[in-house]
C-alpha cells in the first residue's frame, strides 16, 4: 500500500469514527442526520482528501432530494448557534478526596461556567474592532477519583526526592525536579484509553517533612541567576497537573502591575495552605482553578487572525555588529530545530502545509538602512534610584512601533542589502535580529528582547549579558539574560506565524481589554519572564493549529451570513431565486451547514485534519451559494431597469376632471345660486 493510499484510508476511517462518535458529545446545534450522507462524505474523504473537487456534483439524486427537505433553515441564527464542546477530565489524586468530591466540584463548575465565544486580542481590522469570533465554546467536564495506587506511588516518589535534596539558605522551599512526578502522571495518562480531550490532575499528597516546589531545569538559583520554581506542569501530550500541597509560591511584577500570583491564602493555588478550609471553600477554589485553566490554556484567545497558507517561510535575518558572530544564546539552528521537531511529530501544521527556515546575514556597518532604523527608533526614559541620595538615571531603549514602521517602509531596500529574494506565494515571516556592538542595555519598549507583529518579528541584543527585570519570583528579583534570544524568538514566531497568545494574556469582553495573569507562566511555556524552557506543550501545539481553523471557520460563517443578508435585502430567497435556482440553493445551503456541523464536531474531538477537510469541502458550497445569489440579483436589477410603462390612469384623471369642472361651474353660477338669499334682506 502506498503512502497516499494509506493516508486516504486513514482519512476515511477518521471520518467514520467521527460520525459514529458525534452522538457522544453534549448537544450542540447539529443538523439532523441525513441517511446516506455520512457514508458519502466518508467516501469523498477517501477519494479526495484535499477536497479539491466539488462534492455536490457527485451527490446522487436521492441525496439531493433529502437535502431539499432537510430541516436546517437558511437563517443567520443557525450559524451563530454553532458551539464547540471542549472535553476536560479532572482527576483527583490523594487520600483527602472522597466519593462526594467529584459531585461537589462538578456542581460548583456547573453553576459558574457558561458558554462563551472565542476571542482575538488584535482584531481582523483595527477599524472594525470586533474581538469576538462567530464560534462559541462550552466546557464538557468529567470529574473522577484516581486509583489509590497512583497517590501511593507519587507520595513515595516525593518523599524520596525530599530526602535526597538538601535544603538551601536562599529559599524556604526545597527544589524538587518536576520530571520525577511528571513521569508517573504521564504513564497514568497513557493508560486512559481511549483518550478524549484534556486531563487535569489535582494532587494532594498530604503534609511532607519539608515545604517544597518544583524546578523545571538544571541548576539552582544564585546571586546573579534566578530559577523560578512552581507547582504546575503542562505536558507535551494533553495533560497537566497541579500539586496543591506544594508551595506556596509567588511570582509576578515586582513593583507594580497586574497578574501577580501572591504569597498568601487569596489565590486558589494556595487552597491547602494557611488556615483550614471547609470542603465547600476548598472546592470553590479548585473550581476557580479549573475555570482559569480552561480559559487560558484550553480555549486561549487568538493573538491575531491566521489565514491558511500552504507554504510557511520564516526568514531569520541576523544583523551583527561585531567582527565575529557570537552564536552563544542565538543559535538559529536551535530555533529551527524547536519547530521542526514538532512538525516531524505531527504538530503545528495542517494538511499539506510546509514549514521552512531561511537564514540571512548582514553586517551592521555595511547596512545603512539598519543604522538608520536603530537611530530613528532609539529613545530614552528617566528613572530615580536611591543610592546615597536620589539620583536621576537616563536609559535608552528602542521604540518597537517606530522600528516596525521603518522596516516596513524600507522593506525593498532591506531585502536588497541582506540578499533576501522575493517570494510570490505562501506566508513569509521576516525575523529581524539586531545583534549590536553596544556595551549598554538596549531593549525594546524598555522591557522586551523580542516583539511580535502581524507581519514581522523584531528582536535586539547588545554586549551586556544581564539586567534586573521588573519581575520577582519567590521573593527574589528575576534577572533577564539579555544575550539569550532563542526562547524569546520562539515565542514571538509562535505569535506572528500561528497567532498563539502568550500564556499570561487573554482578551476579556467584560473588561473590553486584554487581561494579564501570570498564574500559568511557569513550567513548559516559551512565554513570560518566569520560565526558561523553549519547548512547546500541548497548549501551544493545539492552539497553533486550532487558530488557523478558527480563522477559516469564522470566515465561512461571516461570509454565509453576508449572503443571507443580501438575500433578505432583495426580498427573500423565494422572491429572489427562481424555482430551479431555489432548489439548488436549499440543497447547497443544507450541505454547507451539514459540513460545518461536522467540522465543529471534529474540532471537539481535536481531529484537526478532519476539520480542515470539512472546511475545504464547504468552501465549494459557499462559493456556489454566492454565485447563485449574484446571478439572481443581477437579473433582478435588470428587470427593474427594463420595466414596461404602466397603463394610463383614465379613471382617476376623468374623476379629477369632473370634480374640477364642477367646482368651476359652481363658481361661475354663484350669483344665480345665492340670488334668492339676497332678496330676503
Amino acid at each position: 500500500m502506498t503512502s497516499s493510499t494509506a493516508a486516504a484510508a486513514a482519512a476515511a476511517a477518521a471520518v467514520l469514527l467521527l460520525l459514529l462518535t458525534s452522538a457522544l458529545l453534549p448537544p450542540t446545534a447539529i443538523s439532523a442526520p441525513i441517511p446516506g450522507l455520512d457514508a458519502f462524505l466518508a467516501q469523498q474523504a477517501r477519494l479526495d482528501p484535499q477536497a479539491t473537487n466539488d462534492s455536490f456534483l457527485s451527490l446522487s439524486s436521492s441525496l439531493k432530494k433529502s437535502l431539499s427537505f432537510s430541516s436546517s433553515s437558511a437563517a443567520p441564527s443557525s450559524l451563530l448557534s454553532l458551539r464547540l464542546s471542549v472535553p476536560l477530565t479532572v482527576k483527583l489524586v490523594g487520600p483527602s478526596f472522597t466519593s462526594s468530591s467529584s459531585s461537589l466540584l462538578q456542581s460548583f463548575l456547573s453553576a459558574a461556567v457558561s458558554s462563551d465565544h472565542f476571542h482575538v486580542i488584535t482584531p481582523f481590522s483595527p477599524h472594525h474592532g470586533n474581538h469576538r469570533l462567530a464560534l462559541s465554546h462550552s466546557l464538557h467536564l468529567d470529574v473522577s477519583l484516581s486509583s489509590p495506587s497512583l497517590a501511593s506511588i507519587l507520595s513515595d516518589t516525593l518523599r524520596s526526592e525530599l530526602s535526597q535534596n538538601p535544603s538551601t539558605l536562599r529559599s524556604s522551599l526545597l527544589s524538587v525536579p518536576h520530571s520525577s512526578i511528571d513521569l508517573i502522571i504521564k504513564q497514568d495518562f497513557e493508560k486512559q484509553k481511549p483518550i478524549e480531550g484534556i486531563y487535569l490532575y489535582f494532587l494532594d499528597l498530604g503534609p511532607q517533612s519539608k515545604p517544597y516546589a518544583y524546578n523545571y531545569g538544571s541548576g539552582e538559583s544564585s546571586a546573579t541567576f534566578t530559577k523560578c520554581i512552581g507547582t504546575i506542569w503542562t505536558g507535551k501530550d494533553r495533560y497537566m497537573w497541579i500539586d496543591l500541597s506544594a508551595g506556596p509560591v509567588d511570582y509576578g511584577p515586582a513593583l507594580s502591575g497586574d497578574g501577580v500570583l501572591p504569597r498568601g491564602e487569596s489565590h486558589p493555588l494556595t487552597a491547602l495552605h494557611g488556615l483550614p478550609k471547609s470542603q465547600k471553600a476548598l472546592f470553590s477554589d479548585l473550581a476557580s482553578l479549573v475555570w482559569s485553566a480552561y480559559q487560558v490554556l484550553l480555549v486561549p484567545s487568538l493573538r491575531i487572525p491566521v489565514p491558511f497558507e500552504n507554504s510557511l517561510i520564516v526568514q531569520l535575518i541576523h544583523v551583527y555588529g561585531s567582527e565575529t558572530k557570537d552564536t552563544n544564546g542565538l543559535d538559529l539552528k536551535s530555533i529551527e530545530k524547536t519547530f521542526m521537531d514538532e512538525v516531524n511529530d505531527g504538530g503545528l501544521l495542517l494538511g499539506d502545509q510546509s514549514l521552512s527556515f531561511k537564514n540571512y546575514e548582514v553586517r551592521y556597518s555595511e547596512c545603512s538602512i539598519c543604522s538608520f532604523a536603530i537611530s530613528r527608533a532609539s529613545t530614552s526614559y528617566t528613572a530615580r534610584y536611591l543610592f546615597d541620595n536620589y539620583t536621576l538615571i537616563v536609559s535608552e531603549y528602542l521604540d518597537s512601533t517606530r522600528l516596525h514602521q521603518i522596516l516596513s517602509e524600507s522593506a525593498d531596500e532591506f531585502r536588497r542589502v541582506a540578499g533576501v529574494p522575493d517570494v510570490d506565494f505562501g506566508r513569509v515571516l521576516p525575523v529581524f535580529v539586531f545583534d549590536l556592538d553596544y556595551s549598554s542595555i538596549l531593549l525594546l519598549d524598555r522591557y522586551h528582547q523580542s516583539v511580535a507583529f502581524k507581519d514581522m518579528v523584531v528582536s535586539v541584543r547588545t554586549k551586556s549579558t544581564q539586567t534586573v527585570s521588573d519581575y520577582s519570583c519567590n521573593g527574589r528579583h528575576v534577572f533577564m539574560q539579555t544575550r539569550e534570544l532563542e526562547r524569546p524568538l520562539v515565542g514571538s514566531i509562535l505569535q506572528s506565524m500561528w497567532g498563539v497568545s502568550p500564556t499570561h494574556l487573554s482578551w476579556s469582553p467584560r473588561h473590553n481589554n486584554t487581561l494579564v495573569d501570570y498564574t500559568w507562566s511557569v513550567g513548559q511555556t516559551p512565554f513570560g519572564p518566569f520560565s526558561e524552557i523553549s519547548s512547546l506543550s500541548f497548549v501551544q501545539k493545539d492552539a497553533a493549529r486550532r487558530n488557523v481553523l478558527l480563522t477559516s471557520l469564522n470566515y465561512s460563517i461571516t461570509s454565509a451570513i453576508e449572503v443571507l443578508e443580501s438575500i433578505t435585502a432583495h426580498g427573500g430567497d423565494i422572491k429572489l431565486l427562481r424555482q430551479a435556482r431555489h432548489t439548488e440553493f436549499i440543497q447547497r445551503w443544507n450541505l454547507f451547514k451539514y459540513k460545518l456541523d461536522k467540522a465543529v464536531s471534529a474540532l471537539s474531538h481535536m481531529d484537526f485534519e478532519m476539520v480542515l477537510y470539512f472546511l475545504r469541502s464547504s468552501d465549494s458550497d459557499l462559493y456556489a451559494i454566492h454565485t447563485l445569489v449574484y446571478h439572481a440579483s443581477q437579473e433582478l436589477e435588470a428587470s427593474l431597469v427594463c420595466f414596461k410603462d404602466p397603463p394610463f390612469p383614465w379613471a382617476s384623471v376623468s374623476m379629477s376632471a369632473v370634480v374640477f369642472f364642477a367646482v368651476v361651474y359652481g363658481y361661475v353660477k354663484r350669483d344665480t345660486f345665492f340670488r334668492s338669499k339676497r332678496k330676503q334682506f
